[in-house]
Parts: C-alpha cells; sequence; structure tokens
C-alpha cells in the first residue's frame, strides 16, 4: 500500500510540473509558427492545462480501468465548479465582461445534456466517443470564430497579454515540449496504478477514486492557473479557464477515452454523479 501511496504522490507531482512545462513549450512553439494569440490560448494553452486529465483518463482506458476515465473526467468537472471557482470567488468577487465565456455557458449547459442522453442506455460506445469529439471540434471552431470576430473582447485581451509575457528561445521551448510529453504520459502511468491498487486495498471501486482522489489531483493545474489569473485582476481568464476545462473533459477526455475502451455505465453514474 505504501508503494502505491508513493505512486500517486509522485505521480501527481510530476503530473503537475510536465503540464506547466508542457503548456509553456507549446505555446511559444506555436507562436514561433505563426499561430495567432487567440487560438494559441484556446486550443493549445487550453489543451496544455487539461492534459493531465486527457493522459490519466486515456491511460486508466488503455488498462482496461474504463470507470477511472470517467470517474475522473466528471470528478475533475466538479472540482472545477465546487471548488476551484468556489476558493477563486473567495479571494476576489468575479466579474465576468467577456462575450465569449457568456455565450459559452450554455454550450456547456447543452453538451452536459448531450453526454446525459448519450449514456442513458448505460453505456458509452465508440460511435457515441465519435460523437462527442466532432461536438469538440465545432466547439473549438465556433469558440476561435467568435474570438476573431470580437478582437477586443476581454479574454482575447488577456489571452495576449499572457503569451507575450512567456518569451523563451525555440530550441528551449522543443525541449520542454518534449520533456513535458513525456512526463507527463510517465506520471500518468505511475497515478493510474496507484489510485488502481489503493481502490483495490480499500476496498472501494475505480470510480469513486477516480472522482476523489485522482480528479482534485488533475485538476490542479486549473486551480494554479486560476488562482494567477484572479490575483492579476484577469477574472475572465479565470473562469474561462474552468469553463474550458469543462468542455474539453466533457468531450475530448470522455470521448477519446470512450473511443480507446467503449465503457458500461453504471446507474449511480447517471443518477449521483452527471446529475
Amino acid at each position: 500500500m505504501m508503494l502505491a501511496v508513493t505512486f500517486l504522490v509522485l505521480g501527481f507531482i510530476l503530473l503537475i510540473y510536465s503540464a506547466s512545462r508542457f503548456v509553456e513549450g507549446s505555446a511559444v512553439v506555436a507562436r514561433y509558427l505563426g499561430m495567432p494569440p487567440l487560438l494559441i490560448g484556446m486550443v493549445v494553452v487550453g489543451f496544455g492545462t487539461s492534459s493531465p486529465e486527457l493522459v490519466v483518463s486515456v491511460t486508466a482506458a488503455a488498462n482496461g480501468n474504463s470507470t477511472l476515465a470517467l470517474g475522473n473526467a466528471f470528478g475533475s468537472n466538479i472540482a472545477n465548479i465546487a471548488l476551484i471557482i468556489g476558493l477563486v470567488a473567495l479571494i476576489n468577487p468575479i466579474i465576468v465582461r467577456s462575450e465569449v465565456i457568456k455565450k459559452e455557458l450554455p454550450i456547456l449547459f447543452g453538451i452536459t445534456m448531450l453526454v446525459g442522453w448519450l449514456i442513458s442506455d448505460n453505456q458509452l460506445s465508440r460511435f457515441d466517443a465519435c460523437y462527442l469529439l466532432v461536438a469538440f471540434i465545432l466547439v473549438i471552431l465556433w469558440s476561435i470564430f467568435q474570438g476573431m470576430r470580437n478582437p477586443q473582447d476581454q479574454i482575447a485581451n488577456d489571452l495576449k497579454n499572457e503569451l507575450n509575457n512567456n518569451i523563451i528561445s525555440i530550441k528551449k521551448a522543443i525541449m520542454w515540449l518534449v520533456i513535458g510529453l513525456i512526463l507527463l504520459i510517465a506520471a500518468s502511468r505511475m497515478l493510474v496504478y496507484g489510485a488502481v491498487y489503493i481502490a483495490q486495498g480499500l476496498g472501494i471501486s475505480d470510480l469513486v477514486i477516480g472522482l476523489t482522489v485522482v480528479a482534485i489531483g488533475t485538476s490542479l493545474p486549473e486551480l494554479a492557473s486560476s488562482l494567477v489569473a484572479i490575483k492579476k485582476g484577469e477574472n475572465d481568464m479565470a473562469l474561462g479557464n474552468i469553463i474550458g476545462s469543462n468542455l474539453f473533459n466533457t468531450l475530448a477526455v470522455i470521448g477519446l477515452a470512450a473511443l480507446v475502451q467503449p465503457m458500461e455505465i453504471t446507474p449511480e453514474v447517471i443518477s449521483r454523479d452527471w446529475t
């Protein structure tokens, strides 16, 4: 059991560190390749902060622990809303000025309803996964289009400011990109091993350990980035991190995990965790 706890703790530490390095490296590489700042912020950085959830869930699904994968995604969404938004608002009340974010909230609600409909038959097939991944691509394209239509939108300005403050050489950026990706994969394997072993030792399900310990751990990058944003007065960025992460978890993380390994959905997932 001590070995499993050690793997879990080290996995979390490596996961947070590698996600930060991966985001930094990929954002700078994308900027050197001429990618627009808004696209970098919404796609590259957005993917980077949610990469722990993605890598952990896909790794768990590939190892046959699909309930851990689903629990991680749902639990991360719950942690983002209940824990992170709560802490951020406690530090500083959130005033939303971005029209893009205001439009994304109803989309998040609609996507949650879509997932509820897909899992209502107590399974999530590869066909269902394709629905989610197509919806994810459409949401990303819509967000980019909205940002380009409103170049003076508050969140667009926040994204540009963040990118301008992160200046490193292309060689160093590529190094962090590669190292971050390798460590992400290694950390996710350690974390999944530790979580599954602890769940078995305590006699609880993979779903519960995914909803709680693993989910909170993989949400730490979002917590860190949102706290930094709120301290800088970037309220829209702080809330945008959470909305973007939940969209990513619901569509891309669950979609890719189900594509790797179709999921059997137990009734309590629908009655307790989804609702």
